[in-house]
């Protein structure tokens, strides 16, 4: 009969340390949710992403303060950007499971020469419902009308500041009259609302509040008031935020009639309307009301990788796996990956600041 250590049973029964034991729990209720989830677009908290942001380039005409470190950036070679197939593929797999929004970004989306190729390829995916772009506005008047025709379905449009010697401070470039142009032909083109996005900062902007109101009276433009939020190179400073509960207040002040409109679960903004005005106004609450919980969203960035959640480090490289010669199901097992390893919310606003990430002209905001 073998001998064994003396004590060997005691030490088979011992239980594992209280960490631990925790730790496995945490694990195996982890697998036990990934495996659940009804399709790799799912997460473990049961939110389901439909809406997929994509950039499509890292260069963009101007160099606003918050999204470009004023030094510039060294660009992805161009060879690792995803290529017009790539873009299409990786749309065409993400629409198959269940996406039926696409925003394209940047950079600056419109400096891309097959920009309306990819929309008119887009457009051809049975179940994408919506075709969205963001937009610096400088050169979209130009094309807009192509745009559309190839089945551009959504505008919106970024311009911090109504003051022309402010926008070339704030951008570094001159073309002010050119956005506003661009703003006047969407609207002429019948996009209803036309989304004007400001990133909204104390001591920089934020005297211009009411005048951004007042574009919502005699157009169907749709002012979105977004949170600055921390991103590697933008001199994030707290008191530079301007928090949504200090604007709709000094709103109030001059508009009594400012009214909470129903939002759909999933959507970022607080909208509101103004009795007399066509257009509305909206409140972006990044950083303090954030909105996780209905997060429905997905970014892939120029060079293919795939970030879950826009203040979270993690990433994915969708490219390498398809210049691997991944099959489509081998490519969703990648993405059912990382989505199922999604967190509930991001960090709080002390955590956010002090984290490393990518510029938001990397990412594709």
């Amino acid at each position: 009969m073998p001998k064994y250590d003396e004590g060997w049973e005691e030490k088979e029964r011992e239980p594992p340390a209280p960490g631990e034991r925790v730790k496995a729990l945490r694990r195996q209720l982890r697998e036990e949710a990934i495996a659940g989830r009804s399709g790799p677009l799912e997460d473990t908290f049961g939110r389901r992403h439909n809406y997929l942001r994509i950039s499509l380039t890292e260069k963009c005409n101007l160099r606003c303060l918050y999204c470009m470190p004023e030094e510039g950036i060294d660009l992805t070679a161009k060879e690792e950007l995803l290529s017009t197939d790539e873009v299409v593929r990786v749309a065409r797999l993400f629409v198959a499971n269940g996406v039926d929004k696409i925003r394209l970004t940047g950079g600056e989306p419109t400096v891309r020469p097959d920009l309306e190729e990819i929309i008119r390829r887009l457009r051809a995916l049975p179940g994408l419902r919506d075709i969205a772009i963001t937009t610096n506005g400088l050169t979209l008047h130009r094309n807009l009308h192509a745009l559309q025709a190839a089945g551009l379905t959504h505008v919106n449009i970024s311009l911090d500041t109504l003051v022309p010697p402010k926008f070339e401070l704030l951008t570094r470039r001159r073309g002010h009259d050119r956005v506003l142009k661009s703003i006047d032909r969407a609207v002429e083109l019948g996009y209803d609302p036309v989304k004007v996005n400001v990133v909204l900062m104390r001591g920089v902007n934020d005297d211009e509040l009411l005048d951004f109101v007042e574009m919502t009276r005699e157009k169907p433009i749709n002012v979105r008031f977004i949170e600055f939020m921390p991103f590697d190179g933008n001199k994030f400073e707290e008191k530079k935020v301007v928090s949504y509960c200090e604007a709709k207040e000094r709103i109030l002040e001059k508009y009594p009639t400012l009214t909470r409109m129903q939002d759909h679960r999933s959507e970022v903004a607080k909208n509101f309307k103004l009795d007399g005005h066509r257009g509305t106004v909206s409140f972006v609450t990044s950083m303090t009301n954030h909105f996780c919980g209905g997060c429905n969203r997905l970014r892939i960035m120029a060079d293919g990788n795939l970030k879950v959640c826009l203040f979270d480090q993690g990433e994915v490289s969708l490219r390498d796996a398809m210049r691997g010669g991944a099959s489509d199901d081998e490519l969703m097992d990648v993405v059912g990956k990382a989505v199922g390893n999604k967190k509930a919310k991001h960090a709080g606003m002390s955590d956010l600041q002090n984290m490393e990430n990518r510029s938001m002209i990397r990412i594709g905001g």
